[in-house]
């Protein structure tokens, strides 16, 4: 007989205040997602041979990508009517209220204009090493969800449920903790790889290997996910389904494509 050990959850956004400065865990680990992003990238373009230099212009390049786009994708997204009658609250990111699948598109764009100006790293070069990075990084803002008792899971028995009690007394499914398991088990494959076959593989592998195990990762766990949305309840897929199988498709068509270029690295 299944013993049910129910974790019961109610840790505190903040971790503490002075005066009316206050740290939160997941402000705390969303810049823990760029600094380890920062250290990832050094190593990766001294092994490289590039630059270490610019590893700062192009994390700004991705921060500012990261935050705008995802901001702007959960805005036009999962609650776009509200937005745009209170136009000011898009600009109050600490409010919660980032979508992935935006910060994705953001970070085509700004590493797309930072290719641009360096003649040395093709988009496709940077993006192999950018996406490794980003992994890990999206493991570190999940747990930030979960501190934030965000991205909740359906009703469920499991023994290992969640009981979010700034939420409800139900036990649920820990998604965004299932998220950040992914995200870091999809960062260690790509990194091992990136170690053991980066020079034998060509410029877009690691770029489409990362959509494809991230996006068909989000595809699944939506199945156990709270809709975020009201326009979601009773949709067959919801909206980070939808939005996850154009990227799951154009992973797909990238990994074949990287076998078939003879683009220099």
């Amino acid at each position: 007989m299944l013993i049910l050990s129910y974790i019961t959850w109610s840790a505190s956004p903040e971790m503490f205040s002075i005066g009316p400065i206050t740290v939160r865990w997941y402000g705390l680990l969303f810049a823990m997602a760029f600094i380890v992003g920062y250290k990832i990238l050094t190593w990766m373009y001294k092994r490289d041979g590039k630059p270490e230099t610019d590893v700062e212009q192009l994390t700004v390049y991705m921060i500012i990508g990261t935050i705008i786009g995802a901001r702007l994708g959960h805005v036009l997204f999962y609650n776009p009517a509200f937005y745009f009658e209170n136009p000011l609250e898009i600009l109050m990111v600490w409010k919660g209220g980032l979508a992935s699948h935006g910060a994705a598109v953001g970070i085509l764009i700004s590493m797309y204009i930072y290719s641009n100006l360096k003649k040395d790293q093709s988009y496709l070069w940077v993006l192999d090493r950018i996406v490794i990075a980003t992994a890990l990084g999206g493991s570190f803002i999940r747990l930030g969800n979960l501190f934030n008792s965000e991205i909740i899971g359906k009703p469920t028995d499991v023994p290992w449920a969640f009981i979010f009690t700034k939420i409800d007394n139900v036990p649920r499914h820990p998604t965004a903790l299932y998220e950040s398991l992914a995200y870091l088990m999809i960062f260690l494959i790509l990194i091992f790889v990136y170690k053991s076959k980066s020079k034998q593989l060509n410029n877009g592998f690691f770029f489409g290997l990362f959509l494809v195990l991230i996006f068909s990762f989000r595809f699944f766990v939506e199945f156990y996910k709270e809709v975020q949305s009201g326009f979601e309840v009773g949709m067959i897929l919801d909206m980070g389904q939808l939005l996850s199988i154009p990227f799951v498709i154009i992973g797909f068509i990238f990994i074949v494509r990287s076998f078939k270029t003879s683009e220099n690295k």
